[in-house]
């Protein structure tokens, strides 16, 4: 007897289901995709222990004919292709024809529908993918699935769910992003006598962000309006159009995680590296390494541009113009957080980093001051310090007073008796951790606020706080501004203009830097050695593996040119073939600020403050320096007089 055997249909199915039916939120996904293949606009979704026990989904769309209900659980039974050109071109969520089979094959299943043109509806009764019952019944336009006991017929799948409530947590994700993606409809979602979802028809997306998280998420977003752009088809004189719409936070909302960032390739939920790292390559400079924007992204094309079928759950995709489609969203969103200018409006607690590319870029002399040695006796108590004294403790009252000569400047006073304990109990704003460092730990969670920087340059300096930060009045309250990543964020976007109009101010070395180099960053300095050319340095192979710096931007003495030029190429050259040709040159610009910029600890007159502030509320993204922390926090009146208790 031969050793090769046709599997049964049984068997086939449960192994497609393998692959299709990961999990009750699998189940849920495909139900729901051919609810919407369908016209549905009303979807009624019922779920009992995380899914394991029931999953009902009811819809009100085309429903099937008899015949087709029956035909529905045959093996790549489907009505959305026809021929092998229509792969070419999928326009609807579902297509292969395999959930249902699958679906039946693992669990108990009811099936009720009616079409249009139908008087009576059909229901149809399967478990474990036999047949059991087929009946002809009074039901309304649509269609009803109900699937039990899932996995009943195979414990071993069974085994590996996780618990109820993350089944569950599963399922509610995945409904809440697809009525995200349908605002025009309406969903409902219950677990038990719980309802999770509900949402009505709205018209635009704006008014679906709201009924989902709330006025508090809606406020922290940015519009992306939409966004076109076409490309050069294969057939002359035509061009494939993309559109590209959501919304997408401000810098001053940055997650730990990739869970608020919610991707749809027309209309379809998808996990896609591409546009991901699109999305973040927007955010370059604006947020610190290793966070997260919240996003809604929605990008439509042609369906022959983008190739669907690459997964059996079809969360995958892959583009045709796969580059062009990642810089398409990096630019609009970019474009559009530069014309937003949101800023944060209180300084949040403070996390560790988690590590990303370009994190092994250093941040400014400030940050590596504050971390690497203590402050000195008397001077910048943290809140953390004074907390850990315990509750009982007395804590010292520094008073800023200013300090008499031509640069007023505020300086911390003698201590004077101590005042009323302060703890995070009694005084929610209190701030826990450090001194605020820009180039420190990243900020947690979210801000409470996002107002505009031009307010920048109507600002009244009033002196400064350790020589370090730019204390200023404006109508709308109390600002505090460092003074070291505005300068950067000044000098970052002023090299960048230079460069792009190949205008930068360069200074010959009297001697040229020599720098030997290893054999990694030989054969990366081929790749950026016109990027370095671009910001006004000029380099040359020396020898065997060494170049010679002959010229640098005029900002930079020959110290601090050697430092950027190291800092570049001592990058990690797994990282230098990660990003893009553009990524270098703002990288380049971000050194050259950051190593040009004016220092901690330096004191400026109200002059120089002045022509800071108002340098600063001329920039194109002026609430974030090139590494992504932030630069001005205000505090609002209402905040002031708030905590005074005046309103």
């Amino acid at each position: 007897m031969g050793r090769i055997r046709i599997l049964s249909d049984t068997v086939a199915n449960q192994i497609a289901a393998g692959e299709v039916v990961e999990r009750p939120a699998s189940v849920v996904k495909e139900l729901l995709e051919n609810s919407l293949d369908a016209g549905a606009t009303d979807l009624r979704l019922d779920i009992e222990s995380g899914g394991r026990r029931l999953i009902r989904i009811a819809d009100n769309g085309c429903g099937m004919l008899r015949d087709d209900a029956l035909l529905a659980f045959e093996r790549h039974a489907t009505s959305k292709l026809a021929n092998v050109k229509d792969l070419l071109a999928i326009a609807t969520l579902g297509f292969r024809g395999e959930a249902l089979p699958s679906i039946a094959s693992v669990s108990r299943l009811v099936l009720e529908t009616r079409a249009e043109e139908e008087t009576t509806g059909t229901r149809i009764e399967i478990a474990g993918g036999k047949l059991l019952k087929v009946d002809e019944m009074a039901l309304p336009r649509g269609t009803t699935i109900t699937v039990r006991d899932l996995f009943f017929n195979v414990p071993a799948r069974k085994k590996f769910l996780r618990t109820e409530p993350t089944e569950l947590a599963h399922i509610a994700a995945l409904v809440t992003h697809y009525s995200l993606a349908h605002p025009d409809k309406s969903f409902q979602l219950r677990h038990g006598a719980s309802e999770l979802l509900s949402v009505t028809p709205v018209a635009e997306i704006r008014e679906r962000v709201f009924q989902v998280f709330g006025s508090q998420v809606l406020s922290e977003l940015v519009d992306l309006g939409t966004h076109e752009r076409e490309f050069p088809s294969d057939e002359p004189g035509t061009l494939h159009q993309y559109r590209l719409r959501g919304f997408v936070s401000g810098p001053q909302v940055q997650k730990l995680n990739r869970n608020s960032i919610y991707l749809f390739v027309n209309g379809r939920l998808i996990r896609d590296r591409l546009l991901l790292h699109g999305l973040t390559a927007g955010y370059t400079q604006l947020i610190p390494p290793g966070t997260y924007p919240f996003a809604l992204l929605f990008l439509e094309c042609e369906p022959s541009e983008v190739d669907v079928n690459v997964h059996p759950s079809k969360t995958e995709v892959r583009f045709r113009q796969g580059s062009f489609v990642h810089d398409f969203v990096r630019d609009s969103v970019r474009r559009t957080l530069t014309q937003a200018r949101p800023i944060s409006a209180a300084p949040p607690p403070l996390t560790p980093a988690l590590p990303q590319a370009g994190a092994s870029l250093p941040y400014s002399e400030f940050s590596q001051v504050l971390q690497g040695s203590p402050p000195p006796p008397g001077e910048l108590f943290t809140s953390a310090e004074l907390l850990g004294r315990g509750s009982d403790a007395a804590l010292p009252n520094w008073q800023l007073r200013p300090e008499v000569g031509p640069s007023p400047r505020f300086n911390f006073g003698e201590p004077e008796l101590p005042p009323p304990v302060v703890t995070a109990a009694t005084h929610p704003g209190f701030v826990r951790g450090p001194v605020p460092d820009t180039h420190g730990g990243l900020p947690a969670g979210t801000y409470t606020e996002a107002i505009n920087l031009e307010a920048l340059q109507d600002l009244r300096p009033l002196g400064q706080l350790h020589d370090s930060f730019i204390i200023a009045a404006g109508r709308d309250g109390l600002w505090i501004i460092d003074q070291h990543v505005a300068h950067e964020r000044i000098l970052f976007e002023q090299v960048l203009r230079q460069q792009a109009a190949g205008q930068v101010e360069r200074q010959q070395l009297l001697v040229p830097l020599v720098l030997e180099l290893t054999a990694g960053q030989e054969i990366e300095y081929e790749r950026i050695a016109q990027e370095l050319d671009r910001a006004g340095f000029d380099t040359a192979p020396v020898g065997k593996r060494a170049i010679a710096v002959q010229s640098a931007p005029a900002d930079l003495g020959p110290a601090q040119a050697e430092r950027v030029v190291l800092e570049i190429l001592e990058t990690a050259e797994s990282e230098l073939r990660r990003v893009s040709l553009e990524e270098i040159r703002r990288n380049v610009a971000a050194s050259i600020g950051c190593r040009a910029a004016i220092k901690i600890n330096m004191p400026l007159d109200f002059t120089k403050m002045e022509w800071l502030l108002k340098r600063l509320g001329e920039c194109e993204y002026p609430m974030s320096c090139p590494h992504g922390r932030p630069i001005a926090l205000r505090y609002s009146m209402r905040e002031i007089l708030k905590s005074f208790h005046r309103i």
